[in-house]
């Protein structure tokens, strides 16, 4: 099977070429626009969530032989999680390649996050299938590299530090309220809002998901606290 150009620089770009051309058609094909005989990608970023999750555990266990099962945790789980998939499929240009139906292309959805993410998975899937967990371990590697070398940092994550901090002060988790939300579906900008028991507030808007706005918020006001202290 011969690819288009586009597939052969996405490939590239990737560091995997592809002796199964097809998987790499199937892992970027979304449900919009699959037919009884051109499958989409859903069966593939099943596995490819596993493959990502096993070389991820294994690379974080074998880097720090001295943590505990409760400090790997969040630390895989930043790694893994969909924000941090969707980050990497937009630095390989994912969007651009995807084959998507009218309506999801019109509704902006080569941009969204969980789209990406679990396309991301699925491309993983097909270089596992194509040739093996070492050639799909190598990809991963070279792409989450820089992110597997400051996983301490993202692993507590500014919603993670704020409720810790309330608990040691006795007050209940942090409250995240939207308080307004504008803009299209496929590109919605919201204002939250996290409140204390202390009566302690910040707010925070922008374009994106609920959480990574929450996180935002979040991150105001621990900034708020460290001024006041």
């Amino acid at each position: 099977m011969k690819i288009s150009a586009e597939l052969s620089a996405f490939s590239l770009r990737l560091g995997h070429e592809f002796a199964r051309p097809e998987l790499l058609v199937r892992a970027l094909t979304h449900g919009s626009i699959s037919t009884a005989t051109r499958p989409d990608n859903q069966r593939l970023e099943f596995l490819g969530d596993r493959v990502l999750g096993l070389t991820m555990a294994e690379a974080l266990f074998s880097a720090d032989r001295a943590a505990t099962e409760g400090q790997l945790a969040p630390r895989y789980n930043a790694l893994v999680k969909g924000e941090t998939c969707a980050a990497v499929a937009r630095e390989l240009g994912l969007g651009d390649v995807l084959k998507l139906g009218r309506s999801e292309m019109m509704s902006g959805g080569r941009r969204k996050e969980a789209l990406l993410a679990d396309a991301l998975e699925a491309v993983l899937a097909a270089v596992y299938l194509d040739a093996g967990f070492e050639a799909a371990r190598a990809v991963i590697l070279r792409h989450w590299a820089s992110r597997l070398d400051s996983v301490d940092d993202d692993a507590r994550d500014a919603k993670t530090a704020l409720q810790e901090w309330a608990q040691a002060k006795g007050m209940s988790p942090p409250r995240y309220v939207q308080t307004s939300r504008s803009g299209p579906d496929h590109a919605p900008e919201f204002e939250i809002a996290v409140r204390l028991d202390s009566g302690q507030e910040a707010t925070a808007s922008g374009k994106g998901t609920k959480r990574s706005i929450e996180q935002a918020a979040a991150q105001a006001l621990l900034d708020q606290i460290e001024s006041e202290t």
